[in-house]
């Protein structure tokens, strides 16, 4: 069992910045690909961003260029760096870890095996 706990959402105006963590537990994080999803209000939960254990990232087109995934294998860490915010991006974000196998092209919801609890981004325009 991976428990997946994420934190750093809130409310911020358009333009703004936010950083998005997910603490997992586990011996063994540096193994697991790490992927962020966002569900809107109404809408099908959606890709955002993959890190895969190797390293590797591949953003949704909606995000590239905003949004920067990021590790720290020594904290057990993975991050969402978010900037250029839109009110489009309000959403709740969660974190889910594929513990073994990954690469960047899992940016499927089945393709991930333990999700966080979500929180909430909201921006404002």
């Amino acid at each position: 069992q991976v428990l997946l706990v994420e934190l750093g959402g809130g409310l911020v105006q358009a333009g703004g910045s936010l950083r998005l963590s997910c603490a997992a537990s586990g011996r063994t994080f540096s193994t697991y690909t790490m992927g962020w999803f966002r569900q809107a209000p109404g809408k099908e939960r959606e890709f955002v961003a993959v890190i895969a254990w190797s390293g590797g990232t591949y953003y949704a087109d909606s995000v590239k260029g905003r949004f920067t995934i990021s590790r720290d294998n020594a904290k057990n860490t993975v991050y969402l760096q978010m900037n250029s915010l839109k009110p489009e991006d309000t959403a709740v974000y969660y974190c889910a870890a594929k513990i073994r196998g990954g690469s960047t092209r899992n940016i499927m919801s089945d393709d991930y095996d333990y999700w966080g609890q979500g929180t909430q981004l909201t921006v404002s325009s």
